[in-house]
């Protein structure tokens, strides 16, 4: 076993609203928790997705006490399922799809919005380009042969002025120990033509990569999430030289569980941070303060004392407009320890105010399977909204109102309402936004991931537009 999982560390905010907090679990359910890995979480890791130098498990700092804040007052969720309309892009295949990461960017720089998106089960990064507003051409393998690819980010890497790929790999999705992550990065000629180069394999599987500058040379390098299993890490990779894809590993926390990094100017200093969401039975969000030069400082700004909190998510935004990064962060992993997937009482949504001294935690709001949060203004009043989808939130239940996708609007004073916008499909694990029509509406795009049957109301690749 590994030492990650046999301490009894556990780390929180001991203020919590209690509805959101399970009743403490019996001893031996405890030890059974602490013991066992939460099997099928990193399968949704992906998205489905995440610096401590030398530390693990019980020698982790004591964490940052965070003053919580309950969920906004309303009446309960508004129905808005006929705003956006959900038309199916791309193929389906013979299995169910396995849509582990949907990434909207212009990979043509011609000004139209495309889909880039990852195929865990057919080993594919696939590209759904937008040709006018409104009108896309078929669907384009970009690289195949892949070992299960869970993430996908645009950046020029190699500095010739195109968008090269960044590909995270899990290799095998479901649980295993063996240290076969691999970080792919796809060379554009200029033509969307991709040549793969293999940067970093024989490594705890990686679920999440993110190009910055992370030690200020000019070149980018890259933070990664590695989930493995009894074993991860959250890292960054340098870009040493001389060639364009030589690339050195530091390692900044040694965990199990990481499913997501997001790399941002936390504190002001004009030093890039890494900021990590970290599953299994940790439940935790690091800080990675940057100091120059490639130095890091470690802070554990947030825990859960619930071992099936369920992390989910995490990403950036400023959400209310201060100028400062601030975190979104979902927790609706049904998976494990339970060996039936399924809603949670405390799933939901949650976001992480950047006071320019710390971070600031706020409810806002519940949702059963909560996956893929995202900030977008919506309705585009000028106040940034959060919009999440869901995945495994009990669709076998008849007796059961399940949402698929669900809009937080924003009153602008950060009280938030919840609009459903879909109930069907199920499973939406990744989710982005961006303009797919003349109007310059925001649209979303969703992607289902199907390991649990019944295998009914699936999607692949949805474009949800007005």
């Amino acid at each position: 076993m590994a030492e990650s999982q046999s301490c009894t560390h556990r780390s929180g905010i001991e203020d919590l609203p209690s509805r959101f907090a399970p009743p403490p679990p019996s001893l031996s359910s405890f030890a059974l928790m602490l013991c066992r890995p939460t099997h099928l979480r990193l399968a949704l890791g992906c998205a489905l997705a995440a610096g401590l130098l030398g530390l693990t498990g019980c020698n982790k700092p004591p964490p940052a006490r965070l003053k919580a804040t309950g969920p906004a007052k309303h009446s309960g969720p508004q129905d808005a399922t006929g705003l956006l309309t959900g038309t199916e892009l791309g193929t389906f295949g013979e299995l169910p799809p396995w849509i582990a990461h949907v990434k909207v960017i212009d990979l043509d720089q011609d000004g139209l919005d495309d889909i880039v998106f990852c195929e865990a089960q057919d080993n594919e990064v696939r590209w759904i380009r937008q040709t006018a507003p409104g009108q896309f051409a078929p669907e384009a393998l970009l690289a195949g042969d892949l070992s299960g690819p869970v993430h996908v980010e645009g950046a020029d890497m190699d500095g010739d002025g195109d968008i090269d790929l960044i590909v995270s790999s899990m290799t095998i999705i479901f649980p295993h120990n063996d240290r076969i992550g691999v970080a792919f990065i796809l060379e554009n000629d200029g033509n969307q033509n991709f040549t793969t180069h293999q940067i970093l394999d024989q490594t705890s599987r990686i679920v999440d990569l993110r190009p910055a500058d992370l030690n200020g040379n000019g070149r980018l390098d890259l933070a990664a999430a590695q989930f493995g299993y009894d074993q991860g890490e959250v890292s960054w990779l340098e870009h040493v030289g001389p060639g364009p894809w030589d690339f050195e590993r530091h390692v900044l926390l040694e965990l199990s569980g990481a499913i997501n990094v997001e790399v941002a100017d936390f504190n002001g200093d004009r030093i890039p941070d890494i900021a990590a969401l970290v599953s299994q039975q940790w439940e935790e969000i690091y800080i990675f303060y940057g100091t120059g030069g490639g130095h890091f400082r470690t802070e554990r700004i947030w825990g859960s004392t619930n071992e099936d909190y369920g992390s989910s998510g995490m990403s950036l935004a400023d959400l209310n407009r201060d100028g400062r990064p601030d975190l979104i962060y979902s927790n609706g992993d049904g998976f494990g320890p339970a060996a039936t997937p399924g809603p949670r009482p405390w799933h939901g949504l949650q976001w992480f105010e950047n006071t320019g001294t710390g971070f600031k935690y706020h409810r806002i709001g519940h949702l059963p399977g909560a996956y893929a949060p995202i900030a977008v203004d919506l309705d585009r009043d000028g106040a940034i909204d959060v919009v999440s989808s869901a995945a495994y939130a009990d669709w076998n239940n008849q007796n059961r109102e399940v949402v698929s996708l669900m809009w937080w609007r924003n009153d602008g004073k950060m009280n938030f309402t919840p609009h459903v916008l879909a109930k069907a499909p199920k499973d939406l694990i990744t989710l982005g936004a961006g303009t797919f029509d003349a109007s310059g509406k925001p649209s979303l795009v969703t992607g289902g991931f199907y390991i649990y049957p019944p295998f009914d109301s699936m999607s692949r690749i949805m474009l949800w537009h007005r």
